[in-house]
């Protein structure tokens, strides 16, 4: 699988007023055709500086980016206008033209690029069936509703046959029901169109929907990348248990204790593993938080766990769930 975008230790520092402010620290990653890759961080940590480079919107300090296999920092205008058109973006604020009806925002970029008023106007038209608005043709922008809204941003983002679709908090300003709606549009047109995307969020639950392979930007830094599975069931960094661990409803009996997360898949929802641990070893455990999500369409359960303070009961409980295959890790 080709990559689209390969970034090599790209850095970005802003400066202003005599002071320096690095948004980017030597990150480097790759992004690879076909998929639905996420950049997820806290507010401020980079991820849409980082976004803005795949598109040469931010040049870079040093490092590279490549579109492609083509440094993007070596081309020219003529150039850099071509690897734009193959870049759409949709952005959180819609971006529409409210004096303009949906069919002519749709058609905007085609007009731009100086495609035939007909032409333009029945691929608008394809456009807006895609993201099922074509009823919606001749309304104007203030008389739709969020979500519809950015079906149209969508459409229009697709008009241009863009090889990326670029999505900036796209559906921060949705509510959760319109947001799926919006998430399972990007995620059919992804496998309908072989299209690659990227998605900026802060939200660990819209990468955990449609998302393949994740990368999570901690002030500038990569703190970690991989497939979206992996990270929820074993994350590494301390910025990736933070996004994924539940936060815990209940204190812990013995604020020293340990403490650890218990992660499960589908496949083992029917096991009473606690309730197994009991009459197998005659040990308990204190369950803090417990709950169920959905990653990448496959069903994972996980609970967060206070042990006994016995390091002997410790070491044979963990060991009782490892080998009934539930992923176990430390709590900090």
């Amino acid at each position: 699988m080709a990559n689209v975008f390969e970034l090599t230790n790209v850095s970005k520092t802003y400066k202003n007023d005599g002071k320096e402010f690095t948004a980017l620290k030597n990150v480097s990653l790759e992004v690879r055709e076909g998929e639905i890759f996420g950049i997820i961080g806290m507010s401020g940590a980079g991820k849409s500086t980082l976004v803005r480079t795949l598109n040469r919107l931010e040049e870079v300090t040093s490092g590279s980016v490549r579109f492609y296999d083509e440094d993007l920092a070596f081309l020219n205008a003529k150039q850099l206008r071509e690897v734009r058109h193959s870049i759409s973006m949709i952005f959180q604020s819609f971006n529409l033209v409210n004096q303009r009806t949906v069919l002519s925002n749709v058609e905007q970029p085609l007009k731009i690029a100086g495609v035939p008023r007909k032409e333009r106007r029945e691929k608008a038209k394809q456009m807006l069936e895609i993201v099922g608005l074509l009823e919606k043709a001749d309304v104007y922008p203030s008389r739709l509703s969020g979500g519809q809204k950015q079906r149209v941003a969508i459409a229009r983002a697709l008009a241009a046959e863009p090889k990326v679709l670029l999505c900036d908090e796209a559906t921060s300003a949705l509510d959760p029901k319109i947001t799926g709606e919006i998430l399972d549009l990007l995620k059919q047109i992804n496998q309908e169109r072989k299209l690659t995307i990227v998605i900026i969020t802060h939200e660990m639950s819209v990468v955990e929907k449609i998302c393949d392979r994740v990368a999570i930007i901690d002030d500038g830094n990569l703190a970690e990348v991989g497939e979206v599975t992996q990270v929820f069931s074993n994350p590494q960094s301390k910025a990736a248990k933070k996004l994924v661990f539940p936060s815990n409803p209940f204190e812990p009996s013995n604020p020293g204790g340990r403490v650890v997360r218990l992660v499960f898949d589908g496949t083992q929802s029917n096991v009473p593993f606690i309730a197994n641990l009991v009459e197998e070893t005659g040990l308990k455990v204190n369950i803090l938080s417990a709950n169920t999500r959905s990653v990448g369409g496959i069903g994972y359960g996980q609970m967060i766990v206070e042990l006994p303070d016995s390091i002997d009961e410790q070491n044979t409980i963990i060991s009782f769930f490892e080998e009934g295959g539930l992923t176990v890790s430390e709590v900090d």
